[in-house]
């Protein structure tokens, strides 16, 4: 029940004042560091689930392509439906990264500006340590997830191209002309996929150290 509590006040102010949304999500002991947390595992699993549908459509476009005979009108539906399903899969990766700068960015700030609150210098020192390596561990993992949301789009662009060829040519020779493109498609596909594994193992480690 307070989950879900929690949940619709997430979605209630994600439009509206972050501070507002902080300050909501503080009373039911969500703290910035756990809404990072959160949403660092929301786009781990966002990649996870990429990787799998690009994955997915490797093999759909290999088995249209390899198989001459069938429905040419089915070949092409089902192409382009692995394409949507891709791209809306990309979508929620670029949304999701940006959640997690967001929150990143508020949470340094306020880390920042906390340290002027100290009087013992030694726990200033001990945080301002602490606030450093969260830093460079984050920059890490963000820097992974940008490099494998970059690996996206080339993948797509080519997919696109693919789709909107078969669209206006569906024919035998339209099919056996995009054979010469299976290779390409596993070599960049295969690379996507190799970043998003290094990303997603980036994120487990950030969320394992800001558990500890």
């Amino acid at each position: 029940m307070k989950k879900a509590l929690i949940l619709s006040i997430a979605l209630l102010f994600a439009a509206g004042c972050d501070s507002v949304y902080y300050g909501t999500m503080e009373k039911f002991g969500k703290h910035k560091r756990d809404i990072l947390v959160d949403r660092v595992e929301e786009a781990r699993d966002s990649q996870e689930q990429t990787k799998e549908q690009f994955a997915s459509a490797l093999e759909k476009f290999k088995s249209v392509v390899n198989v001459p005979t069938g429905k040419l009108q089915v070949k092409y539906d089902t192409l382009k439906a692995e394409f949507d399903e891709s791209e809306a899969k990309a979508a929620a990766v670029k949304k999701r990264i940006a959640d997690v700068e967001e929150v990143a960015k508020d949470l340094f700030t306020e880390w920042k500006d906390e340290l002027e609150q100290y009087k013992n210098r030694e726990l200033k020192s001990s945080s301002q340590k602490q606030l450093d390596e969260t830093r460079k561990r984050y920059n890490e993992m963000i820097a992974a997830m940008k490099r494998a949301e970059s690996r996206i789009e080339p993948v797509l662009s080519a997919f696109r191209d693919q789709v909107l060829f078969l669209k206006h040519n569906l024919n035998a020779q339209a099919i056996a002309s995009l054979q010469t493109e299976v290779t390409t498609m596993e070599t960049d596909i295969g690379r996507l996929i190799e970043e998003m594994e290094k990303s997603i193992a980036e994120a487990d480690s950030f969320i394992k150290n800001m558990k500890e």
